[in-house]
């Protein structure tokens, strides 16, 4: 454990798999069972359930909780007080509380929620999406799609570094990064050409 660094207020239990060049700052709690990549984030006061599966390069910030249910792929960022769900009809008196119960929510590589957004459990967020800060996601999130709102809509395309795009005849160039982008059936893809690298 001498390649990872946990706070001393944080409780890591027993059974537990965190990778090497991981920090886990103040008052955070991981459970048996959940699996943390390498060179992860875990800010102040995250919760990381049973069974959840984070990536590498994952950056948690304060006050998350990831419930059982939730994958977060590589690269995947969470903002503060952004909010996951596990189940879509909680009830007090007859708890929902065996796997079988929960429902899949997947954000998959490269993709950020902004501070404050509730992201309803059994959706999956593309790859390099973003979600804008306070929306509420309720449906699946294509890859590269901006989503903001309540409830959260497509507002628009972002390349993998995070600029919003202009469209232009179904193509697009990233002005920061110089990414290429083709939008074919309602789908953005990557151009994968000389010197730049499919995300």
């Amino acid at each position: 454990m001498s390649d990872i660094y946990i706070h001393e207020s944080s409780y890591i239990d027993e059974g537990s798999q965190i990778g090497k060049g991981t920090k886990i700052w103040h008052f955070s709690h991981v459970m048996p069972g959940a699996k943390i990549g390498e060179r992860c984030n875990l800010g102040q006061n995250v919760f990381i359930a049973n069974g959840v599966v984070i990536g590498n390069n994952v950056k948690i910030q304060n006050n998350v909780s990831v419930y059982e249910g939730v994958v977060l792929e590589d690269d995947v960022f969470c903002g503060p007080s952004m909010v996951f769900t596990n189940v879509k009809t909680p009830r007090s008196a007859f708890p929902r509380n065996t796997s079988d119960d929960y429902n899949i929510t997947r954000v998959k590589k490269g993709a950020s929620i902004g501070a404050n957004a509730t992201i309803v459990c059994g959706v999956t967020i593309g790859e390099c999406a973003m979600v804008a800060a306070g929306a509420v996601v309720t449906k699946d999130v294509p890859a590269y799609a901006l989503f903001a709102g309540v409830p959260a809509k497509q507002m628009g395309w972002v390349c993998a570094c995070g600029e919003v795009l202009k469209i232009a005849e179904a193509h697009s160039s990233c002005p920061r990064c110089d990414r290429q982008y083709d939008l074919q059936n309602g789908h953005l893809q990557e151009r994968v050409g000389k010197g730049v690298s499919q995300t």
